[in-house]
């Protein structure tokens, strides 16, 4: 599952999503993550209202199944949800390496309802037409 970051410093969880310089995303499964790849975001990236500085952010967390930000405000968070994406508030700019070590633990128990969705992302059912009693 690849989750994605909205940072400043390329440590911590510190940046808000439409604000955000940086985002860097991981491959996180539940023996460890790998780093993926940092996208970083230049113009004037803290006009409100300024929807188009959305766009690049949401193509560069198009196949992640979770993004963690400061903070994100309403039309974003929309936008988020509408990709498949689950919007995460983080507290106190957690580092990125304690929130992956934390999901990576409740991936190993019983994750919640919306951690499991989030885990097939991207994965498709297969179909098993032998069982299938409705076929003709």
């Amino acid at each position: 599952m690849k989750i994605a970051f909205a940072t400043e410093d390329l440590t911590r969880v510190d940046a808000h999503f439409g604000w955000a310089k940086n985002i860097m995303v991981y491959d996180l499964t539940k023996e460890g993550h790998t780093f993926v790849k940092t996208v970083t975001f230049g113009g004037s990236l803290q006009e409100d209202g300024n929807e188009d500085k959305l766009e690049p952010k949401l193509e560069a967390i198009k196949d992640c199944a979770i993004v963690y930000v400061a903070d994100i405000g309403g039309p974003a968070a929309a936008r988020v949800v509408a990709k498949k994406i689950h919007p995460m508030k983080s507290k106190d700019m957690e580092t990125i390496q304690d929130v992956l070590g934390r999901i990576r633990e409740v991936m190993k128990g019983t994750p919640p309802p919306w951690l499991r969705k989030a885990m097939l992302k991207g994965q498709e059912t297969p179909i098993d037409y032998e069982s299938d009693t409705n076929h003709v």
